[in-house]
């Protein structure tokens, strides 16, 4: 559910997503961010009432808005003003690589090296 509960915030509203925020005590150099917001997009089989993750977005952000994002489409490459360390990105893609584990999944994700 959104924080906020006004109809701008509600035209935004999308039930088939989960989105995570991750905010950092200060700057992280590694990953050229304050806070990685996630947001997973999910598909539901009306059948079985099971969910299935289909793409993950991951946004680097700092106060000043975007400075990347890492998308579970395509080559999984982020894209951005200021990119991450390449070691943080083959971390960022283990993590998406992990949160298609948990959920059942109908094909399986790319993999990245």
């Amino acid at each position: 559910m959104p924080w906020r509960d006004d109809p701008e915030t509600r035209l935004w509203h999308q039930p088939e997503t989960l989105d995570i925020a991750f905010y950092f005590p200060g700057w992280s150099p590694r990953l050229q961010c304050r806070s990685l917001l996630m947001q997973l997009s999910l598909s539901g089989d009306p059948h079985d009432n099971m969910r299935h993750l289909i793409g993950i977005l991951i946004r680097g952000m700092t106060y000043d808005g975007e400075r990347w994002r890492l998308a579970t489409i395509g080559d999984w490459q982020p894209a951005g003003s200021h990119l991450p360390e390449i070691h943080q990105i083959r971390e960022l893609h283990q993590m998406c690589r992990e949160m298609f584990s948990l959920f059942p999944s109908q094909v399986p994700p790319d993999q990245v090296t």
